[in-house]
């Protein structure tokens, strides 16, 4: 078990709709699993961030803003969190958890890196980015439902 699967930020469940969140005690976040082709051989590479506040590995994600779309917001968190833009592609699942004892609400997408070249420059928020390939990230991941997202990544890039 992951050390941090018993704390109060455990995975309630996760689902594919559109919440909006109007439920005044939801936290309303947005993210992106940014994925690269490798420069080395040119493999699917995850992108995983570490927050140092936390210890943990993660997607990029954060709160939105008051009335920001939550795209909008996925997209600058990437560029906040990493420094890089994405274009961001198909919609993953909405994860659902309670985090410091409130429900929180993270809607996500799969987001291609452009400008992946640049060297990272450590943060407030982030002081390491690490690219992966799926299985690693998923090994790395601190808490459980964000492995779902590795797959459900995969299942979207599948060629149809």
């Amino acid at each position: 078990m992951n050390r941090r699967n018993s704390r109060d930020d455990g995975l309630a469940g996760t689902d594919t709709g559109t919440d909006t969140g109007t439920d005044t005690g939801t936290v309303l976040a947005a993210g992106c699993v940014l994925w690269r082709r490798s420069p080395r051989g040119g493999g699917l590479e995850v992108a995983l961030v570490h927050r140092p506040r936390y210890d943990d590995w993660s997607h990029p994600k954060g709160k939105l803003k008051h009335g920001e779309e939550a795209l909008h917001g996925a997209v600058r968190e990437v560029a906040e969190e990493t420094g890089m833009g994405c274009v961001p592609g198909a919609v993953l699942p909405t994860l659902h958890y309670t985090a410091k004892g409130r429900p929180k609400q993270v809607r996500y997408w799969a987001a291609e890196a452009v400008d992946h070249d640049e060297v990272f420059v450590p943060n407030r928020e982030v002081d390491r980015l690490l690219w992966l390939p799926p299985d690693a990230a998923r090994r790395r991941l601190t808490y459980d439902h964000d492995r779902t997202l590795i797959d459900a990544l995969l299942h979207a890039l599948r060629p149809s």
